[in-house]
């Protein structure tokens, strides 16, 4: 959970900052925890979500696209099932880290204000599933 929050918080400074950094390519193996480089392969996973947030009509994401961010955990494990049960060989513990990503960063574009690293820190440390996952891969390390 505390690892959880160092990504998230890299994350967030390098959305803010939108300077690029050097970054580890996703073939080399992590040896040591660097929440800017596991940052850095969270966005990019979070990049590779082609889902259209606009044109989806859940109605705990059209709140999150009006500011409520209190509908965030439920969006993104909506929307996670969704895009997993569409594409076979995605597993939904990575379709929600995906989404999870993308849409804070939709959001942020639109409604700065509304987006907080709190948000995003709950919504993954709050879902079970997710954290046996990285757990089960070895720990964000291996991820």
């Amino acid at each position: 959970e505390l690892q959880t929050e160092c990504i998230v918080e890299a994350l967030f400074s390098d959305l803010l900052s939108e300077d690029q950094r050097p970054v580890q390519s996703a073939g080399e193996p992590l040896t040591t925890f660097d929440p800017v480089i596991i940052a850095s392969r969270l966005r990019r996973m979070g990049d590779q979500c082609n889902m259209d947030f606009e044109r989806n009509s859940s109605e705990a994401l059209v709140e999150v696209l009006q500011g409520k961010m209190e509908k965030f955990g439920a969006a993104v494990d909506s929307l996670s099932r969704i895009w997993s049960d569409q594409n076979p060989g995605l597993v939904y513990e990575k379709a929600f880290l995906s989404i999870s990503v993308k849409l804070v960063m939709h959001v942020a574009k639109k409604i700065p204000a509304m987006v907080h690293p709190n948000q995003l820190i709950q919504v993954i440390n709050g879902n079970s599933q997710v954290r046996s996952y990285i757990e089960a891969c070895g720990g964000w390390v291996r991820m």
